[in-house]
């Protein structure tokens, strides 16, 4: 896939970056994540990021999911998303979609005035996130063999010809966000190091999370 022009070069990530805090949410890089933003000080946050030029925003999940206080404790590790899509609706809400960028440690973070949070983001460790990994090597077959029970299990539907041919960084980086794992599990996808960690990490929650429910089905016939 070649670069698309709008993505930013290492020495063009911004030295302050706006944070939206959300349990569950994951975005990796070169994936897309529709948002239905409502909450004034993130109505405020879009306006800001889209007035800034680079129009990056960090997701990043609170440490306890269950803190529901005005600014939880987040975990130390996001990921910054470029807004690509941008509509307005009657009722005074933003739809964006964020598409990932690269990978971010909070360094520290920064008072604000408009009610969102902002943090000085460290982005040298995950620098390699800006490019696609070249020469990576998954057990796709076995995250496929996997995926279709644990998609049935779930609910889920796919057209599996379309999953087949899907390259495999967004198909890695887009079953990571869209698969109903635990934030803590979508943490650790998060903070894989790499394309193929993060792959047998999924593949192994995915493979016990089928294993579960079958010996589960298994004790309820007995």
């Amino acid at each position: 896939m070649s670069q698309n022009p709008f993505d930013p070069a290492f020495d063009d990530l911004p030295a302050t970056l706006p944070i939206f805090p959300l349990a569950g949410v994951l975005l990796l890089p070169r994936v897309r994540l529709p948002l239905n933003v409502f909450e004034p000080r993130y109505l405020a946050m879009t306006e800001d990021a889209l007035a800034a030029g680079n129009r990056m925003i960090g997701m990043i999940q609170p440490a306890d999911p269950g803190d529901r206080g005005h600014e939880p404790a987040v975990y130390r590790t996001g990921c910054a998303g470029r807004i690509t899509s941008f509509a307005e609706t009657e009722d005074g809400r933003f739809l964006i979609t964020l598409t990932g960028s690269c990978r971010f440690a909070v360094a520290d973070e920064i008072a604000t005035t408009r009610g969102y949070r902002r943090v000085v983001p460290a982005w040298t460790a995950f620098a390699g996130d800006l490019a696609e990994p070249v020469g990576a090597k998954i057990d796709r077959q076995r995250l496929l063999d996997g995926l279709r029970p644990y998609f049935r299990q779930h609910g889920l539907t796919a057209s599996w010809d379309t999953v087949e041919s899907t390259p495999d960084e967004r198909l890695v980086n887009s079953l990571a966000m869209i698969c109903p794992f635990s934030p803590s599990e979508k943490q650790a996808l998060l903070e894989a190091s790499a394309l193929e960690e993060r792959a047998r990490l999924m593949t192994a929650m995915i493979e016990m999370a089928v294993l579960d429910h079958t010996d589960g089905d298994t004790a309820a016939r007995h």
